[in-house]
């Protein structure tokens, strides 16, 4: 899902706006006003994202790019991700009929209209950003750049320092994003039977 490839929140993903993804400069702006979707038991609005720092630049790999530009063919809506019809997503919905499928799998379903094997039980949607942050420690991605990513609080002196090397730190991080999945890939093919990168999650808003 687009939240471990871009370390997005839940609320950056649901309230993002079309006008805020720059596929061809290959970034996403989370707005510092109006970039996150918050919800209550009865309503949904948009606010300012969590922090601060959470208003930010995410560059993306070349694969999830590609990926976004088909996926915004398929719809004109003003947000990216959406329910059926253009309108906001309910979190609690979208974790029952999309993401707990696609992460539990369904095969134990005879009627589901979409079947699909587990991919790791039991995890949750924030846990993505987990995954995402372990990846980017495990291609060597400087602290500060993970906290720039992330939307993690940096002090302003540490953020000046980062700005020198911001441009081949980025082009690092995203080479290696960009070879995992070229690796998952290459690792499909050679398991035809295993469901392919862009297939792995149940078809839905979110999914890859």
């Amino acid at each position: 899902m687009r939240s471990r490839r871009s370390g997005c929140r839940w609320g950056e993903l649901t309230g993002l706006r079309r006008d805020n993804v720059d596929l061809d400069r290959g970034v996403l702006i989370i707005d510092p006003r109006t970039g996150s979707l918050h919800e209550s038991a009865h309503t949904r609005w948009l606010g300012s994202p969590k922090t601060a720092s959470s208003a930010r630049t995410i560059t993306l790999p070349p694969f999830l790019i590609t990926m976004l530009r088909k996926h915004l063919e398929r719809h004109d809506n003003e947000f990216v991700f959406t329910a059926e019809g253009g309108t906001w997503l309910w979190r609690s919905t979208f974790i029952r009929r999309v993401l707990k499928p696609a992460v539990n799998g369904n095969e134990h379903c005879p009627k589901s209209g979409v079947r699909a094997v587990p991919i790791r039980p039991g995890l949750t949607f924030h846990g993505l950003r987990h995954s995402h942050k372990t990846w980017l420690i495990a291609g060597g991605t400087p602290e500060i750049a993970q906290a720039r990513r992330l939307g993690h609080h940096l002090p302003n002196r540490v953020t000046e320092v980062y700005s020198h090397v911001a441009p081949e730190v980025e082009i690092r991080l995203l080479n290696d994003l960009q070879r995992r999945w070229h690796e998952a890939d290459l690792n499909v093919k050679a398991h035809p039977t295993a469901p392919e990168p862009s297939q792995r999650h149940v078809s839905g808003p979110l999914a890859a």
